[in-house]
């Protein structure tokens, strides 16, 4: 991730959750120090080390963190994964959105993991969309690269994905295509989103550089990527989920692209605890 936007996110968050000031940290004395510790409450995988180091430097320069497990690394429950050692008041301060990043981007970092096991391909990647929670998308997209996945376009202004509404508005594939591409540069790559295999000859016919299959069951993917030149990148994508992933292994695709790793995503537990005084 880009420490810099890392920064400017992270600091938008502190301020939403601080406000002019935390009331609650006002008990501890100006020099009152202690440590806490981040500590995993079940397995999984490690995103965003960086988010606690951004938050607390943040916050204040004196605290000391020391990271015990690396980006990618998996955790079990019970481990610690990072403490934070300096004045309590700072540490406390900034609890609750390292917490609500952390879980979040561990969550997706350990079902992206689970996705890529369960198909077990080779071949066909694993890659997620832009089913994003607004202003969390290069966490989320970070995450899934943590988990072993890959990232499909950031944004609208990556790459072209023409899907049915452009297609329907437009009248057909060629003419969409041909429409973008005299507004884009050479250098964008051109998606086109299909549902039946005379719209993947269509797409192929209008020079595409990737084809999506759109809620295409196994076997009709698996027919269409025979069908579709070696050049053409294709993806797979729609009504693709834990319990049907398996299935798609085999079909020579070369993406799977997921929203669930990202939309449906449950936060992984973690919680943070202060070392009392005296042990």
């Amino acid at each position: 991730m880009n420490r810099l936007q890392i920064k400017k996110s992270v600091e938008f968050f502190l301020l939403e959750d601080i406000g002019y000031r935390d009331l609650s940290s006002s008990i501890f004395l100006k020099d009152s120090t202690g440590e806490a510790y981040i500590l995993a409450k079940e397995d999984g995988v490690l995103s965003g080390s960086d988010v606690v180091g951004v938050c607390y430097e943040l916050l204040d320069s004196s605290l000391k963190i020391d990271l015990l497990k690396n980006d990618r690394e998996r955790f079990t429950k019970g481990e610690k994964i990072a403490s934070i050692k300096g004045p309590m008041a700072s540490i406390l301060s900034g609890e609750r959105v390292v917490l609500n990043l952390l879980q979040r981007m561990c969550g997706i970092a350990t079902l992206t993991d689970l996705a890529v096991k369960t198909l077990n391909s080779t071949h066909t990647k694993i890659c997620d969309t832009r089913k994003t929670t607004p202003g969390l998308r290069q966490f989320e997209k970070y995450a899934v690269r943590c988990g072993g996945g890959h990232n499909h376009r950031y944004g609208l202004s990556d790459a072209v994905m023409i899907k049915d509404n452009h297609i329907s508005f437009s009248g057909t594939i060629a003419k969409a295509v041909n429409a973008v591409k005299e507004k884009v540069g050479h250098t964008v790559k051109i998606e086109v989103e299909i549902e039946s295999e005379k719209q993947l000859y269509e797409a192929i016919d209008a020079g595409a550089d990737i084809i999506m299959f759109d809620n295409r069951s196994p076997e009709e993917v698996k027919r269409f990527v025979e069908i579709t030149p070696s050049h053409i990148v294709t993806e797979a994508s729609g009504g693709i989920n834990l319990e049907n992933l398996a299935d798609y292994s085999h079909t020579g695709v070369d993406y799977i692209s997921m929203g669930l790793l990202t939309h449906s995503v449950k936060a992984l537990d973690l919680s943070m605890y202060v070392k009392e005084r005296g042990l």
